[in-house]
């Protein structure tokens, strides 16, 4: 199988099941602990997503380094309640600086 035909493949899977998600009958979505699950999917593999990208390395070896630095700053700022965008910059400032510096 190439490269192409597992991409086209996956594409189709996935329009396939939005799809079929609009099959499904109102009742069995409109509860509220659906609402409740459906709303903090994204949160929770948004979360996953940031930790997999921050701290495994290559073969699925954990790496310390300056993202895990940016990123505990950029969670700092946000607690703060800093704007969005000034979050993003000042983390990846510290990002490019520490491996300036040689680290990460």
């Amino acid at each position: 199988m190439t490269m192409w035909i597992a991409v086209l493949l996956a594409c189709s899977a996935c329009f396939a099941l939005k799809f079929v998600g609009y099959l499904v009958p109102e009742s069995w979505v409109s509860g509220e602990r659906t609402s409740r699950v459906t709303t903090l999917i994204p949160v929770a593999l948004l979360a996953g997503l940031v930790v997999v990208q921050t701290v495994v390395g290559a073969g699925g070896a954990l790496m310390l380094d300056a993202r895990l630095v940016a990123v505990a700053v950029a969670v700092m700022l946000l607690l703060a309640r800093a704007n969005f965008v000034v979050v993003v910059l000042v983390a990846a400032l510290v990002a490019a600086g520490l491996r300036a510096l040689g680290w990460g």
